[in-house]
């Protein structure tokens, strides 16, 4: 019978640190095709179980891709998850061995959800959808900066928003361009916008940075984003529960769109008024909306339907 083995990969800029549990092997790599192929012709030799490396701010990008398309069972983990797991385990020290170390560990015992790679043109959208809302907020903070600043100062900071509103209608342009092409992006774009409360960006933002979208139960979904409270509870003391975690840049748009929603939506805002009649306080009430809205966008995914409210709610 063929050993099971996990394998930990800690990413930098340079170097890959590898270990494989439990044969106790360490090895590294150089982070450069030359190195990430040789990773990948070690690794398909030994077929391990699972491959557990992290989300690194996009380092770890090129050897996740290459891992993928040879066929191996890779799972990207957020970062704050290792680093709990490490300290639970009692591994206090930090270095780039001793990190492949516990992600080949947290693979053994932890066994997280292998997901598929998002393809060429996908990481493309999510790009220039992230390029997007760094210009917004980059617009933003320099209108703020206007305030109480002299005329020659304001001139200078209105000049710099003039030039990033351009960069921004370009990469608005792009993103237009790259959903008119795809017809699965067109097809998604309108199912998802037939939601009241549910704008171009929302769904634009859903479409590249929510791929599960209509893929996972609607328990899973809220998980993952972070719009399902969460208990903390001990004995008899009951605390409030909270949401936690997950992906902050679709919260973000989720909380606009239930803003929008309350107020436009049929659905929505009969649930959110029933709340706050109920006495929850505005805010508990609005992330209720949230997690509502992602379930029924799930669902509409799932099905490849159109908003209708007497059959969704």
């Amino acid at each position: 019978m063929r050993e099971q083995q996990w394998v930990g990969i800690d990413v930098c800029q340079k170097y890959l640190d590898v270990y494989v549990r439990p044969k106790g092997k360490l090895f590294q790599v150089s982070n450069n095709e030359i190195g990430i192929t040789q990773l990948v012709q070690t690794l398909m030799a030994i077929q391990p179980e699972l491959i557990v490396l992290e989300a690194t701010g996009g380092m770890e990008i090129n050897v996740a891709i290459k891992l993928a398309e040879a066929g191996l069972a890779l799972a990207v983990i957020n970062p704050r998850q290792a680093r709990d797991f490490a300290k639970a385990t009692g591994t206090l020290a930090k270095t780039d061995a001793i990190d492949a170390k516990v992600l080949a560990h947290f693979a053994d015992a932890i066994r997280p959800e292998v997901r598929q790679m998002s393809d060429e043109s996908s990481r493309q959208l999510e790009d220039l959808v992230q390029r997007r809302r760094q210009l917004s907020e980059m617009i933003t903070a320099e209108k703020n900066r206007l305030r109480g600043k002299t005329n020659l100062i304001q001139s200078n900071i209105n000049e710099h928003i003039e030039w990033l509103e351009k960069r921004l209608k370009e990469i608005e342009s792009q993103i237009n361009k790259a959903i008119a092409l795809d017809d699965n992006w067109r097809q998604k774009m309108k199912l998802l916008t037939s939601v009241p409360g549910v704008g171009e960006v929302v769904a634009i933002t859903l479409i590249s940075s929510l791929p599960e979208l209509g893929q996972l139960s609607p328990k899973s979904l809220s998980y993952l984003v972070g719009v399902a409270p969460l208990n903390k509870d001990s004995g008899k003391f009951r605390g409030k529960r909270r949401i936690w975690g997950g992906r902050a840049k679709i919260r973000c748009v989720l909380y606009m769109a239930a803003l929008v929603a309350v107020r436009h939506n049929p659905v929505i805002k009969d649930f959110y008024e029933r709340l706050i009649n109920q006495g929850q306080l505005k805010k508990v009430a609005l992330t209720a909306c949230m997690q509502k809205l992602l379930i029924f966008l799930n669902a509409m995914m799932k099905n490849n339907s159109y908003w209708q409210p007497p059959l969704i709610n």
